[in-house]
């Protein structure tokens, strides 16, 4: 018997067969914090897919990122009511992954859509002057579309993970027990994670320095004011981008150490509340994600205003008819 084999019984025979990993303060917390995230993002995610879908702005490789973008956003909040209502009571297994399955594709789509939106303002700020492919709809398109496929096939490795060997294997989105192999899959999305936040603070570095040389040589007050609107249009993703999904992957290295047995148990209680909490925070990007598009995008910005005054303009062209029949 392996040491990995003793550890996990010696574990079991220790807890016996009740779970003792509690949610403490979060049994509470979680469900109310994922019920507002939920009605906020999808809300707000419903009237971006809206603009993007009736709206008059103009398509580009951007608006095209962004629209996926607010699909995967709208996909999450429609997950965010199983995990409010499973952190107290637990669901079906089959039920319980397919929800997980879906939170973490969506997570990870969205990770890799805001680094190619990231990739797509370093070339368009760098070299303003050079046109490259990845500005073009039909890369995008091609490129967002692999980008489901991946995190869809990446994900199915977990949803045919059936370790169930720990006592708090019944309950849904809780701490268990994983394979070797799906630790080191596990850590291998946090490494590829780390390796995208590299590229992020490596090319906005790059573009600071490119946009304070070009502040510095413009004299007039409105050319200054338009480049403060740039760098706020372009640093709003990487605001969005460590908030949301630098804490929760920091929390993800000892957490998946203990997973796989190599952090003694008596850390796993910390590490299970750590990771539900930042796991939370990692949902903001549903609702932060149509702040980008606003600021990002000035066409959406102006398709947004119109179709709301169209509407606006159409109620109250209705409400003076209601009232003329009266």
């Amino acid at each position: 018997m392996s040491s990995s084999e003793n550890f996990r019984n010696e574990s079991n025979l220790s807890n016996g067969s009740t779970c003792r990993i509690q949610d403490g303060f979060l049994m509470e917390t979680l469900p109310a914090m994922y019920s507002i995230i939920a009605v906020i993002g999808f809300a707000s995610n419903l009237l971006a897919l809206w603009v993007f879908t009736f709206g008059t702005l103009k398509t580009n490789s951007i608006t095209v990122y962004m629209k996926h973008l607010a699909i995967a956003d709208l996909l999450l909040s429609v997950c965010l009511p199983f995990r409010a209502a499973y952190q107290k009571h637990s669901g079906p297994p089959v039920l319980c992954k397919m929800v997980g399955m879906i939170f973490y594709i969506t997570m990870y789509v969205s990770i890799l859509l805001l680094s190619l939106i990231s990739l797509n303002r370093y070339f368009k700020i760098i070299k303003p002057l050079q046109h490259f492919r990845i500005h073009t709809t039909s890369f995008s398109l091609a490129m967002s579309m692999v980008v489901w496929a991946i995190c869809f096939v990446t994900m199915l490795c977990f949803l045919f993970d059936t370790n169930e060997s720990g006592p708090c294997d019944h309950k849904c989105f809780h701490f268990k027990y994983r394979s070797t192999s799906a630790g080191i899959l596990n850590m291998l999305a946090v490494t590829f994670f780390f390796l995208l936040l590299f590229f992020f603070l490596y090319s906005y570095g790059k573009i600071s320095l490119r946009l304070r040389a070009v502040s510095l040589k413009k004299t007039q007050q409105r050319s200054k004011r338009m480049n403060t609107r740039i760098a706020i249009k372009t640093f709003v993703v990487l605001v969005v981008f460590i908030v949301c999904f630098v804490p929760y992957h920091m929390v993800r290295i000892p957490y998946i150490l203990a997973q796989m047995m190599i952090i003694s148990e008596q850390n796993i209680q910390a590490l299970h509340l750590g990771n539900e909490l930042v796991l939370c925070i990692s949902t903001l990007n549903c609702c932060f994600d149509p702040v980008i598009f606003f600021f990002l995008s000035s066409s959406f910005k102006r398709s947004l205003l119109d179709t709301t005054l169209r509407k606006l303009k159409w109620v109250s062209q209705n409400n003076q008819r209601v009232l003329y029949v009266k």
